[in-house]
């Protein structure tokens, strides 16, 4: 349809489609949102605390394997003393003896053994260095042994120059206690820690509480063996996820060997600040720690890519439904004001009809004037008729004109009366009642009431009425609106400027009268074929059509129970074509009823 509604009453739907979009994106994107960071938050949560957890483990497994070591080689020391007397262990010879049976079951880890009396003096030694004499009365591990009765050292250089660590057992006897000491392999027990890496980042060392390191890290950490100290030994637990938490004084003091929790905290990387996790187990009875420092990044590393992958699904989600909530929104709003300028079109077009039906009642009304003063001319031009016959008229040439003027108002007052007859028919319907109609007269009558429409409109009427055609049962009104409505299409099709042929024919086939009213317009597109019969349908411009007349033929033709179709090529013309039974023949099937576009 060729109208449009003003720009001021389709701009009224633009902040619908606004208030769409953003209900659509909500109610999308909020549930998504929500169950994302719900199932975010139990991933991260669960995940860190198996990472975590995992870290533990392995701390807690190395811590156990290390102090495991420890006890071990204090335990072979005091067997030795155990099982020898002082004279047999202040005997170099069977002290190298001692020292070459250990290195063989033990793959040299034992580096010498030395025999102490009691003040301090080595008097016995056997191993690679030039110890035997050495006075060892002022050495801490000393007196932490003779007090203590047995000892395992830090990690230290003494007389020999090189790292190393001594298990010390003192042993009574009645000459007076001695010491029984066993050098500890550094580079065998610094391997026994180094092994504990997971991961590019991952390291293990152990630290006393000086911030002394007992083995040598991967990587040097020296200048920062103070804040790694402070990190382990006085810093509190930070947010991770806890296995278990305790502060480090009730660790190193409560935990028992067979029970070490794991220690965990965040804290920053040492050498380049980077943040990582330290995680931590007692040693030797809380005088070491073990600590494990990793990269938090490499630490959480998967959970950082799902992180990240779910994010970017979440935008690209975001996004999509964003673009479908606009294309969504738009496309409602554009179909609702679509069906507004729909409505408001065919409120228009109602307006119209019922103005043609006000025109249609006026006309009626002034046709039923007009026939009264007409009726009355004719019958006074009648009665002066009548007096010219008196004799005492003499047929003059005057009288003659006078009779002439007289019939020639009789014929012309009878066609006025047969016009506005026609009128009263059209716009009243006085004859509803169906009968015999002979519809090659309708035809003939309909093309002179169009007659002055086609001559304005440079249109000239071609028929081809078969004769001898029967009569079809039908309300006479009814037929000739189908026909007015027809015959003035097909005139409004045709451009006045050219000019062309309106065509009717009528002809008789498979027991049915058919009518063909064509055209040499510009013919229909074929977009439009299905729709030329709904009601206000109309490709006129505005005012000149109101989309009703095709819709009346269809419904008096379906009362009828006859058929309309059309065939129409564009640039050539349109023809209408109509099928109407007969009395007593053939009625159209019910697929021939159905199919309206289908030409005859």
């Amino acid at each position: 349809m060729h109208s449009t509604l003003p720009p001021e009453k389709t701009k009224t739907y633009a902040p619908l489609s606004g208030t769409l979009f953003w209900i659509i994106l909500l109610v999308s994107i909020a549930p998504l949102f929500l169950m994302t960071a719900v199932a975010a938050y139990e991933f991260n949560t669960a995940y860190r605390v198996k990472a975590v957890a995992y870290l533990d483990e392995l701390v807690e497994k190395h811590a156990r394997n290390v102090d495991g070591f420890l006890v071990e080689k204090e335990a072979e020391v005091r067997m030795l003393s155990l099982t020898r007397d002082a004279a047999e262990l202040s005997d170099e010879a069977v002290l190298s003896s001692l020292l070459s049976a250990l290195q063989k079951n033990h793959g040299g880890v034992f580096v010498d053994l030395g025999f102490v009396n009691a003040g301090g003096r080595q008097v016995a030694y056997a191993g690679p260095y030039s110890l035997k004499g050495a006075d060892y009365s002022k050495a801490p591990w000393f007196a932490r042994a003779m007090r203590d009765e047995k000892y395992i050292s830090d990690v230290f250089t003494g007389l020999r120059g090189l790292p190393h660590f001594i298990v010390a057992i003192r042993k009574d006897t009645p000459a007076g206690p001695f010491v029984l000491r066993g050098t500890i392999d550094f580079a065998a027990f610094n391997l026994l820690v180094e092994n504990i890496t997971t991961g590019s980042t991952g390291l293990a060392f152990i630290i006393n509480r000086e911030g002394e390191f007992q083995t040598r890290p991967r990587v040097p950490l020296d200048s920062r063996a103070a804040a790694i100290r402070d990190a382990v030994w006085k810093s509190s637990p930070a947010k991770l996820p806890p296995r278990r938490y305790r502060s480090w004084e009730a660790f190193t003091g409560s935990a028992a060997r067979d029970e070490r929790p794991a220690f965990h905290f965040m804290g920053s990387s040492p050498g380049d600040g980077r943040r990582a996790i330290y995680v931590t187990a007692t040693l030797k009875a809380g005088e070491w720690a073990l600590v494990y420092l990793q990269d938090e990044a490499e630490t959480f590393a998967s959970l950082y890519t799902a992180r990240n992958v779910t994010v970017a699904v979440l935008l690209l989600g975001g996004l999509a439904i964003a673009f479908m909530a606009a294309v969504l929104s738009r496309r409602v709003a554009g179909k609702m004001g679509r069906i507004a300028r729909e409505k408001e079109l065919m409120n228009e077009k109602v307006i119209e009809a019922g103005k043609l039906a006000s025109l249609g009642e006026l006309a009626a009304g002034i046709a039923h004037e007009i026939n009264n003063p007409v009726a009355v001319m004719v019958e006074e031009a009648g009665w002066i008729g009548d007096l010219l016959e008196d004799p005492e008229f003499a047929d003059t040439e005057d009288v003659r004109e006078i009779r002439r003027a007289l019939s020639q108002i009789k014929v012309q007052g009878k066609r006025c009366k047969e016009i506005t007859h026609k009128l009263l028919s059209f716009a009243r319907k006085t004859d509803p009642v169906e009968k015999e109609v002979q519809l090659n007269d309708m035809v003939r009558e309909v093309m002179e009431l169009s007659g002055q429409h086609a001559r304005f409109a440079n249109v000239k009427f071609s028929t081809q009425l078969a004769p001898d055609l029967p009569p079809i049962i039908a309300s006479p009104s009814e037929i000739q609106q189908v026909l007015l409505n027809l015959i003035n299409n097909a005139i409004d099709a045709v451009p006045p400027q050219e000019g062309g042929m309106v065509g009717l024919t009528t002809r008789i086939a498979d027991g049915r009268v058919l009518l063909s009213v064509s055209d040499t317009g510009a013919g229909i597109p074929e977009a439009n074929v299905n729709r030329i019969f709904d009601p206000f349908f109309t490709t006129k411009p505005v005012g000149k059509g109101t989309g009703l007349g095709l819709s009346i033929v269809y419904g008096i033709m379906k009362k009828l129970k006859g058929r309309v179709s059309v065939s129409s090529t564009v640039g050539m013309g349109t023809t209408f074509h109509l099928a109407f039974p007969l009395p007593g023949g053939p009625p159209l099937s019910d697929d021939e009823a159905a199919d309206d576009s289908r030409p005859l």
